[in-house]
């Protein structure tokens, strides 16, 4: 599966004017967090992930931290930007506050009230990309009011599940049961290859080896599909083991198996 960071940032020309929240005018002379707005933003985003027959996303409160601070730096440091002096790239903020993601997306605007925000990312082709993504799940928005306009940041992600490497193993034990594999209690040799990289040289001699990296552990790799769709193996051993690939801060798993 791919890894991919997604930054997309067509401004927005700020509408000097004050905004209106209830009735009443939102004068403000220093950055005040909107959260009413991050929320409607957030609705406003899963009406038209429904209306466009994606499935809809769930709120992420790390995403939504990352999302703060940078929101804080945009208000203050116009003009708008995905990146500041000093600060971190979007996938370091997001680790940084916990995510663990193979895909993370921002989306920035300026406007006078969340459905004026809503409808620019609409309309901007790389902003509505990200917005629609079906392969996102999460997203975090965050809002600041300041001088009667409102700042917001949206980060969007494909989120991974953080696992250990004995709940990596497990989680392919059970798919490779599913194809009538037994699958065996000793996994030093297993750890030892996945570990490695080079051919398999453990204790019991294997039939067939095979190493991979992927952040998704819900689905068996293709060459492994393969490998075992001529019936010819009833046994393995599995192994998990730190990356060697490693993609920044982009969450993924190395494992070994061994067939017999």
């Amino acid at each position: 599966m791919p890894i991919r960071r997604n930054y997309f940032g067509v401004f927005l020309s700020i509408l000097v004017a004050l905004s209106r929240v209830n009735g009443q005018s939102y004068p403000l002379t220093s950055p005040v967090a909107a959260p009413h707005v991050s929320h409607q933003l957030f609705e406003m985003t899963n009406r038209s992930r429904a209306d466009a027959g994606v499935k809809p996303l769930s709120w992420d409160t790390a995403l939504e931290d990352a999302a703060q601070r940078h929101c804080a730096r945009m208000a203050s440091e116009i003009p708008v930007l995905h990146r500041y002096d000093g600060e971190s790239d979007l996938a370091t903020r997001v680790a940084a506050g916990g995510g663990h993601f193979s895909l993370v997306e921002e989306n920035l605007a300026v406007g006078r009230n969340a459905e004026a925000i809503h409808n620019a990312w609409l309309n901007s082709p790389g902003h509505r990309k990200n917005l629609l993504n079906g392969s996102v799940d999460r997203v975090g928005i965050a809002v600041i009011g300041y001088q009667g306009l409102f700042f917001a940041v949206a980060d969007y992600i494909q989120a991974v599940q953080f696992l250990k490497p004995s709940d990596v193993e497990a989680a392919f034990a059970k798919l490779l049961s599913t194809k009538q594999i037994m699958i065996s209690s000793e996994t030093a040799d297993a750890r030892v290859y996945c570990a490695s990289s080079g051919r398999y040289q453990g204790s019991f001699p294997a039939t067939l080896a095979i190493r991979w990296e992927n952040p998704d552990v819900t689905q068996l790799p293709p060459e492994l599909l393969e490998a075992l769709a001529n019936g010819r193996y009833r046994h393995a051993s599995l192994g998990s083991c730190p990356v060697q690939k490693a993609n920044g801060n982009f969450t993924s798993y190395r494992v070994g198996v061994l067939l017999y």
